[in-house]
């Protein structure tokens, strides 16, 4: 019963020193790739971490005698706000002191392996919440899901017609991707500017490996019986990532925009603690956490959500 402590009733084999072994959750763990998708940026202090953009001047008109002056638009403000994680383990002291095979000893241990996989599934909700405004960690004041057809602009006057869009349906292919790199690189500045996107990673789910590593690794043009080169050759750093929810869906990136506009506070780092009731002998472990992450501009990120 989930919050009940580890009794010797239960465990048994754990006292049995018949036994030659008793295993202790023998399953290799994922890697961490926090690290990989988000930029850290130091702890400010304070319960939230924010950040605000201010957007880009328009082009120069020619000049007839009389200088026109700009202005900048107050861009988007988001917020992460810190949220709070723990869970803790209990073992009776008979049962500590008495297992032949150190399994209760290793159970604290156990409450590490279990905060790496929460903070692996919540660093994928930027992946896996891509379509939807996710408001568990942050809010953000263009209040439209990170990948949208229907992003806006605090600027005047500015057509999002044409440079807005960054979402996509089609199944990942090699004409997909043609279009999808076509499309990001025409993404728009906030006065509707041209700007320089990059995209040069694919992220994706184990589920389409070998579609992506055929499509970016042959040399030439997959699924084509001729010497046609492949343009999409070498071009793209694949990430395959277990966390990533849906097996159809995949994301294009520009990883400098990207490290830019995903940041990841830990306000506390993962911390551990021990107490024994003095009165039941039962003894506690647990482990205390507190972090949040958000993005500030969409402009990295072109996603394919695949029905």
């Amino acid at each position: 019963m989930a919050g009940s402590p580890h009794l010797s009733v239960q465990f048994g084999d754990l006292l049995d020193p018949r036994f030659n072994r008793v295993f202790n959750d023998r399953l290799a763990q994922l890697p961490d790739m926090v690290g990989t998708v988000f930029d850290f940026p130091p702890d400010n202090g304070r319960a939230d971490f924010r950040y605000s953009e201010v957007g880009a001047y328009d082009d120069w008109e020619q000049f007839t005698g009389s200088v026109t002056y700009d202005r900048a638009f107050q861009g988007y403000d988001v917020t992460g706000t810190h949220v709070e994680f723990a869970r803790g383990v209990q073992v009776e002291r008979k049962l500590f002191d008495d297992d032949q095979y150190g399994i209760m000893d290793a159970r604290p241990r156990g409450l590490a392996t279990a905060y790496n996989r929460t903070r692996q599934s919540h660093a994928a909700r930027i992946f896996n919440n891509m379509a939807a405004v996710d408001s568990m960690f942050y809010t953000h004041s263009e209040g439209v899901a990170l990948v949208s057809n229907s992003h806006t602009t605090n600027a005047t006057g500015v057509s999002t017609a044409t440079g807005f869009d960054n979402l996509i349906t089609t199944a990942f292919s090699s004409t997909a991707l043609v279009s999808a790199r076509n499309q990001m690189v025409g993404f728009r500045g906030d006065r509707g500017e041209r700007i320089s996107i990059v995209p040069d990673e694919i992220w994706f789910s184990p589920n389409l490996y070998d579609k992506v590593f055929e499509v970016i690794a042959s040399p030439g043009k997959p699924g084509i019986a001729t010497n046609d080169a492949n343009v999409h050759e070498g071009a793209y750093t694949p990430h395959e990532w277990n966390y990533i929810d849906d097996n159809n869906d995949w994301m294009l990136a520009d990883s400098s925009m990207r490290g830019e506009n995903l940041k990841w506070v830990d306000r506390v780092g993962v911390e551990f603690a021990f107490a024994e009731d003095i009165d039941t002998l039962i003894a506690k472990w647990r482990g205390y956490a507190r972090y949040s992450f958000l993005y500030i501009d969409w402009r990295w990120i072109l996603g394919a959500v695949v029905s």
